[in-house]
């Protein structure tokens, strides 16, 4: 996935009401930059970090700087937490998941459960049974190299995960898909200290036959892309 504007580099000053972040930019110049990324940001918002930001003139924008991208000791980390669909999405469109390949079409933001929406909803004209993909975002890193999720509690995505089991309960298939956006991680695990309601959510899904897939991507300020899979540590 291409980035949408150059970035711009700067250094953090604060992140604040979730999703506003001030930031001093090259030049001394202090903006405000709209932060798309609702969760805790777990070892992201430290003042000082270097990050990059997008700039859009639209004048219908309140603000004109979004934060999309931050430095972590040398790494590359996606603030952006709307970039993981489209990621994924440009991936399945060129077979670069391999697991779900061999489907004819592909639907955005399908509603299904109790007043969800799927990220991904796979068909095949063939086969009755549909695949529901759901995405999450993955920032954070607590241990040299490893990845976790969730950085904070979140009833919505226990909620999904009861609701794709039930999918496979009613005869289809159901992926959960994690998108690590670091470039730093070779290895990924539930943060059940965080949230154990998810982790066991999780657990339940899993043996209900949902299936758990992770990816990393590549990172730079130009283009974020699709890497490798990372196995899921269970345990």
């Amino acid at each position: 996935m291409k980035l949408p504007f150059p970035l711009i580099h700067g250094h953090l000053l604060k992140r604040y009401k979730r999703f506003l972040a001030d930031v001093e930019i090259e030049g001394g110049m202090r903006v405000t930059a709209h932060c798309a990324n609702p969760g805790s940001m777990m070892g992201m918002k430290e003042p000082g970090l270097g990050v990059w930001l997008s700039q859009n003139d639209n004048p219908k924008r309140k603000l004109k700087y979004s934060w999309e991208l931050v430095e972590i000791d040398g790494a590359l980390v996606g603030v952006n937490t709307g970039f993981a669909n489209r990621i994924v999405e440009e991936a399945i469109e060129k077979e670069a998941v391999p697991e779900l390949n061999g489907y004819d079409s592909m639907r955005r933001e399908v509603a299904y459960g109790e007043n969800s929406r799927i990220d991904f909803l796979l068909q095949n004209q063939n086969v009755k049974a549909s695949c529901y993909v759901e995405v999450k975002s993955v920032t954070l890193s607590r241990q040299n190299s490893l990845a976790e999720f969730p950085d904070a509690v979140t009833a919505r995505g226990t909620k999904h995960l009861t609701e794709l089991g039930e999918m496979v309960r009613q005869g289809h298939r159901a992926v959960m898909l994690y998108l690590v956006q670091r470039t730093d991680c070779t290895r990924f695990r539930l943060a059940g200290d965080i949230d154990p309601a998810y982790k066991s959510a999780f657990d339940a899904a899993r043996a209900q036959g949902v299936e758990a897939l992770c990816y990393t991507c590549h990172m730079s300020p130009t283009e974020v892309t699709l890497a490798r899979a990372l196995d899921v540590m269970e345990g």
